[in-house]
């Protein structure tokens, strides 16, 4: 079995940060959200792995994954434009030749690994596997309608009037026959190839589809405030606690917070949990929970909750930043007094004076 991980698309809900970076290389505890789908797929065994990329943002994908700690087999596909999910199996089609695979969206986090669900699909002999779970709006995903056994009977891409509250997670398992399933579809009202309406081909075709109800957190990491969440959820769940930077005597540093190596913490305060990144400095600032800051920054007089920090920037004499997302290189920097809070939201190299 092999995999394929879309890692193109544009990105445009995370602007401006997609401006200069794919969205899939985006940090969630300072790690890029693909590196997470790459570790699931490892865990379930699986080694031949195909990358989908994009022209303008394929070179930095290939350079994430370039240490490659997986010891995965990797193969990188350009898809030339954002066609949809299943133009992005068509583009892969001589990669994956006639075998069963993994489709992951290089943008989800699941809060579980996907062996159960590859080992249940090996046994089953489906076409399809979806993974599915509840959500309270339904009609921003793909949807599918069970009968009252769970087999599935339909499924509808973004749906007006949802049959279901059951949303499709941005995991799949096919047979080679869903190659011959997308030969036979045509572009959606919005012009893509819709994955959802070649596996209602097969269930029209007779061929069995499975679904599973995804028992952990989901989050689709398209947007600032998924961003943020799943940041949360992560550092909530698998941070410990690390201290392989310098703290000196004045600082405090309390529950699970990791400072990483080349890190320095001089008369300030971190509250976990939070992650600070190599080569950082912190000083005279409090750093509340649920906040990462990446490698080689700087945050100086300065209070920071529930925000990712990207590598490079710096956050200098702000009173309370909170909810935000800010870029690499990017500064934001007091210019007035002002004692409210701020939440931004900035790309690299950005500068903003508060």
């Amino acid at each position: 079995m092999k995999a394929l991980v879309l890692a193109g698309g544009k990105g445009t809900r995370l602007r401006p940060l997609t401006y200069t970076m794919a969205k899939q290389l985006v940090p969630v505890a300072n790690k890029p959200v693909v590196h997470y789908v790459m570790h699931h797929i490892a865990e379930a065994g699986l080694r031949d792995v195909g990358v989908i990329i994009s022209p303008e943002t394929g070179d930095q994908v290939r350079e994430s994954l370039a240490p490659n700690p997986w010891g995965f087999t990797f193969t990188f596909i350009v898809q030339d434009r954002p066609a949809g999910l299943a133009h992005a199996v068509k583009v892969a089609r001589d990669f994956l030749e006639e075998d069963p695979f993994v489709m992951y969206l290089g943008d989800n986090l699941i809060g579980q690994g996907i062996g159960e669900f590859v080992r249940a699909f090996r046994e089953s002999g489906a076409d399809a596997a979806i993974l599915l779970k509840e959500v309270a709006d339904p009609r921003m995903f793909g949807v599918a309608q069970l009968n009252g056994s769970g087999r599935v009977i339909q499924l509808v891409e973004k749906p007006q009037d949802p049959p279901s509250n059951l949303a499709l997670v941005g995991v799949y398992i096919f047979s080679p026959a869903i190659h011959q399933a997308i030969d036979q579809i045509e572009p959606s009202w919005r012009g893509e190839l819709e994955i959802t309406d070649a596996i209602q081909k097969l269930l029209e075709q007779g061929r069995p589809v499975q679904s599973f109800l995804l028992q952990s957190w989901w989050l689709d990491c398209g947007k600032k405030d998924d961003l943020l969440e799943a940041n949360r959820v992560v550092l909530d769940e698998w941070i410990t606690r690390e201290i392989l930077g310098e703290v000196d005597e004045e600082s405090k540093i309390y529950g699970r917070v990791e400072v990483s190596p080349g890190a320095r913490v001089e008369g300030s305060t971190i509250r976990g949990p939070a992650i600070i990144g190599e080569g950082t400095r912190v000083k005279g600032s409090f750093i509340g929970p649920f906040t990462s800051i990446g490698r080689g920054c700087e945050i100086t007089d300065a209070v920071i909750e529930h925000t990712v920090i990207l590598d490079g920037a710096k956050v200098i004499g702000v009173s309370r930043l909170e909810d935000s997302v800010i870029g690499r290189n990017a500064v934001v920097r007091k210019q007035v007094t002002n004692h409210g809070a701020f939440r931004l939201m900035i790309g690299d190299d950005a500068e903003a004076l508060l």
